[in-house]
């Protein structure tokens, strides 16, 4: 279950309606490493192992991806819904991330909340050196198979989605939540519990894309990066800087590239100036 029915009154210019809407759900989630508080992050339900496994691997708290950590789920609301999740890590595997964690609540339209220095926003790790190049086609094709798996938004009209491609456009996974950065937790933990990290090549996003996304994508060593609307100033800075490819405003067969053109093949050999 990840939606609600709420009554409400719908107002329009001659008349007043009784309605009844789904509404996409928002609970917190504890997440509890070796017997002690990590973080609460704010979620839709569903998919929590591989929200928590892709959240553990962005924050640079378990970065091999070959380790799949002993996780348990409890179920505390009246309506089943996981509310804590303890994690066993041996300490020797528990990364930078853990010792420079963030404060105890994140939300969910928030990823970087809670950071209390400016130096957690350093990213280590080597710049995406990828040669492969992607159609433009392509990256029309991989956003109307995210759209057609959003079930959660049609419903509620209420979740952000992101997914994971390989170079030729085939969708590896797709996840819904209520916040971007979950969503994309969500796929990137799904690839590792999966295996199939390695044959990402593209992340899509429904919304902007900040600074945090971009990280992410990062970490997972994916190269190319797509949005339907906006990135934030630093993302560009930051895609540039770590060899991603970023699109944005990917809509009605458009997109804007800012930065790693060079990977991208298109029909077109010219631009035009003006």
């Amino acid at each position: 279950m990840i939606t609600r029915i709420y009554e409400g009154r719908k107002f329009e210019l001659d008349e007043v309606n009784k309605i009844a809407d789904s509404l996409i759900i928002e609970e917190a989630l504890q997440i509890n490493i070796n017997n002690k508080p990590f973080t609460v992050t704010m979620r839709t339900p569903g998919d929590d192992a591989s929200l928590v496994r892709g959240l553990l691997h962005s924050e640079g708290i378990l970065m091999d991806t070959k380790s799949i950590p002993d996780l348990f789920l409890k179920k505390e609301s009246d309506e089943g819904i996981v509310t804590s999740v303890d994690l066993s890590i041996p300490e020797k595997e528990l990364g930078y991330g853990y010792a420079n964690s963030r404060s105890l609540l994140s939300v969910s339209s928030c990823g970087i909340c809670g950071r209390t220095e400016l130096e957690d926003l350093s990213v280590p790790g080597e710049t995406i050196d990828d040669q492969a190049r992607i159609e433009f086609y392509v990256i029309h094709e991989i956003f109307q198979k995210m759209n057609a798996s959003q079930f959660a938004f049609r419903q509620s009209g209420g979740t952000h989605a992101a997914a994971a491609f390989t170079i030729q456009g085939e969708m590896l996974c797709s996840k819904e939540d209520i916040g971007r950065h979950n969503a994309v937790d969500k796929v990137i933990g799904d690839l590792i519990l999966s295996k199939k990290l390695n044959q990402a090549s593209c992340l899509t996003v429904s919304g902007r894309v900040s600074y945090e996304i971009v990280i992410k994508c990062f970490k997972a060593r994916i190269p190319f990066l797509a949005a339907i609307s906006a990135p934030s100033s630093l993302a560009v800075d930051y895609a540039k800087e770590l060899g991603l490819t970023l699109f944005a405003f990917c809509r009605e067969n458009r997109a804007t590239c800012y930065s790693h053109p060079q990977r991208t093949k298109n029909t077109i050999q010219f631009i035009k100036a003006g």
